[in-house]
Formats: structure tokens, C-alpha cells, sequence
């Protein structure tokens, strides 16, 4: 079984919908969620879904071992970026080769990068006149938001919509599309072995 951690720096809504998602699979399980933001939401669903939670700080995690030491004592084979604010350090990055994705909410390349998470790219969108948004899921590499893309989804952007009506939809394609995404990419790394 693959032991997913799932990094979160916001709410904890999709770490929740994944827990959820994989707490009776056979394939897969989150047994960790990592923040690095200590009072963040997700720090009350990993309290409450009963999965252990480690707080991280910026120097280790960009200048130090990167946690690596705690990851491996985890066991963590996979991990699932779910609103998680940092940069991944490259150390991280060629130790996880192609098993760290992330998604954000808008179809990239548009509306990536630094500084574009949550609301901040709903309204982008909203204020370009876009008539359409939607999710992309893709493997994380070194420069935010531009790794290889693994699927997109899009969804409308309605006449009348503020931030948080587009943000409710493009949950909802979150919430159904990125536990399914996690689950087939584990599956396929599974059956190369």
C-alpha cells in the first residue's frame, strides 16, 4: 500500500476529500498531512480524520534536510499538493521523481504562478472576462505551476459571478476529479514495478 502525504497550507478541503477518498482503499492511504502554516484549517481535519500532522518551518524545509528523514519514517511513497503555499525545494523534487502533483484552480498556463492561489486567481479570471475556468492537476518540477500536465478540466464562468460562486464550482471539480487522478497515477506507478 502507498502511504500518501498530503502537504496543505489552507482549509483542508480537498486533504479531507482525499482522506476520505482513500481511507478504504487498498491501493493507497494518507497517513500524513504537512502544513506550514501552524492554526491552518487542516491542521483541525488531520485532528479529526485521526491522521498525524507535522508542522514545518521554512529554513529546514528550504536549507535543511527538507524533512526528508520524517517522510521516509512515514514510509510516505507519494505526495499530493492540496493548496500548499511553498515552493517544493528541488531536493524534494528528485527525491519524489514523478510522485509529487499538485492543482490549481484555473486552466494553465493561465493564472499560474507565485502569488496565484484561491480567490487571487478566481478574480483574475473574473476580471479578464474569461468564459471559462476549471482545475489542472500536474507532476510538480521547479518552477511553480509548470510541470507536466496531467488533466484539466473546465467549467463555465457565469455572467453575475463573483469569486466565491466560481470558487464553489471549481471545488466541486477538486473534490471529484483529484482523488480520482491520485488514485490511477499510484495504480500505473504500482503496475511498472
Amino acid at each position: 500500500m502507498k502511504k500518501i502525504a498530503v502537504f496543505a497550507s489552507g482549509t483542508g478541503t480537498n486533504a479531507k476529500r482525499l482522506i476520505e477518498y482513500f481511507r478504504q482503499n487498498e491501493l493507497a492511504r494518507v497517513t500524513l498531512i504537512v502544513c506550514n502554516k501552524p492554526g491552518a484549517g487542516v491542521i483541525s481535519v488531520a485532528e479529526t480524520e485521526s491522521v498525524p500532522h507535522l508542522i514545518i518551518e521554512k529554513e529546514r524545509f528550504f536549507h535543511g534536510d527538507s524533512y526528508l528523514p520524517v517522510l521516509a519514517e512515514y514510509g510516505i511513497g507519494f505526495i499530493v499538493l492540496a493548496g500548499f503555499l511553498w515552493k517544493v525545494p528541488p531536493r524534494l523534487i528528485t527525491s519524489y521523481p514523478d510522485s509529487i502533483v499538485n492543482i490549481h484552480p484555473a486552466l494553465l498556463p493561465k493564472y499560474g504562478g507565485k502569488g496565484m492561489y484561491g480567490n487571487k486567481v478566481h478574480s483574475a479570471v473574473i476580471a479578464s472576462g474569461e468564459q471559462e475556468s476549471g482545475i489542472s492537476i500536474h507532476y510538480v518540477n521547479e518552477v511553480y505551476d509548470e510541470g507536466k500536465m496531467i488533466l484539466q478540466v473546465a467549467c463555465p464562468v457565469l455572467p453575475g459571478d463573483d469569486p466565491d460562486s466560481l470558487a464553489s464550482r471549481i471545488h466541486a471539480l477538486e473534490h471529484y476529479h483529484y482523488p480520482r487522478v491520485v488514485e490511477k497515477l499510484i495504480s500505473e506507478s504500482a503496475s511498472f514495478r
